[in-house]
């Protein structure tokens, strides 16, 4: 557990040192759900429908950003070698690293989403739901997104290839955080879509990892 949360801090503490992934990741959902009004004109009704696919879609684009990096850097330093050799199971590394993504990028989108759904005139009532939805599936675009830099690793023009690999996985994060949000809104129950997160975010947490090390072994090979 100490090996756990030492890689954990070490990635958090790189991460805002070097403070290039989080704040890019940030700056980016800002500024992409900042140009919809004006790109969409100014009218409440229009930017509350559209409201939640656009925060969402722009959390996920935002949460793939730095993905590439995520085992990259130290993969080319040596860094990730020495930890795959280390007495801490890969698995467990793979998962303290997805962990770390999380905290510096997922964690910033859960905190902005509301004050940007106030921006895009949504519906009070689908707030409490907007945060705890983006709660369930950012640490699953995070564990999600590591299958896919694992795989693209060591491979030149890694960073093209990873989007196309990993975007077919998120739609199902996307459409059921959707529907719940919308179901809250439209004054349904959300409660089956979140338990489909939630059920999406255990299977991540479990076969995730061991999809991660099994790529980042091949690339070890």
């Amino acid at each position: 557990m100490s090996a756990f949360l030492g890689l954990l801090w070490r990635d958090v503490r790189l991460a805002f040192k070097q403070g290039g992934a989080a704040t890019m990741t940030l700056m980016f959902f800002l500024l992409t759900v900042t140009l919809f009004p004006l790109g969409v004109g100014p009218e409440i009704e229009v930017l509350s429908r559209i409201s939640t696919g656009v925060l969402l879609v722009a959390a996920l684009f935002a949460s793939m950003l730095s993905l590439d990096r995520l085992f990259q850097a130290d993969y080319e330093d040596g860094s990730l070698e020495l930890i795959s050799l280390s007495p801490l199971p890969l698995v467990l590394a793979v998962l303290a690293k997805s962990a770390a993504h999380w905290l510096t990028t997922g964690l910033p989108l859960v905190i902005a989403a509301p004050l940007l759904a106030l921006l895009l005139a949504m519906d009070p009532s689908g707030y409490p739901v907007l945060i705890l939805t983006m709660l369930l599936a950012t640490p699953s675009l995070s564990l999600i997104g590591a299958i896919g830099a694992a795989l693209t690793v060591g491979v030149r023009r890694g960073g093209v290839l990873l989007p196309l690999l990993v975007l077919p996985l998120f739609i199902p994060v996307l459409i059921f955080a959707v529907g719940a949000v919308e179901a809250a809104i439209g004054g349904l129950t959300p409660r089956p879509h979140l338990f489909i997160l939630a059920a999406i975010l255990c299977i991540a947490a479990v076969l995730g990892p061991w999809a991660s090390a099994a790529a980042l072994r091949l690339a070890f090979e």
